[in-house]
């Protein structure tokens, strides 16, 4: 597979010199960048879908009629966290 480029960048010396700072043993500004640069990527594809997910609850919300006050949203979120966190401890447990 060919690879591409990405466009340079022009920063401030004094950002330069903060990212080399931070750079581990072996680790390129290269390799800095790209790494960087996937993970900002992804954060934001994460936030679109997590927005996208939030539309369409709304739209069917509305649709149906059927609403769910704030705190049986989070009685449930607390209900799969304990559930998630149970199934971790028995794991464990049973290790």
């Amino acid at each position: 597979m060919k690879t591409a480029q990405l466009p340079p960048v022009r920063v401030e010396p004094s950002v330069r010199a903060e990212i080399e700072s931070v750079l581990r043993q072996g680790e390129t500004l290269s390799q800095f960048v790209e790494q960087a640069t996937v993970q900002a990527a992804q954060r934001r594809k994460a936030q679109q879908e997590f927005l996208e997910r939030g539309r369409e609850s709304l739209e069917r919300a509305e649709r149906s009629g059927r609403y769910y006050s704030v705190s049986d949203a989070l009685d449930a979120m607390q209900a799969r966290l304990d559930g998630r966190l149970g199934n971790k401890r028995d794991s464990a447990a049973s290790s």
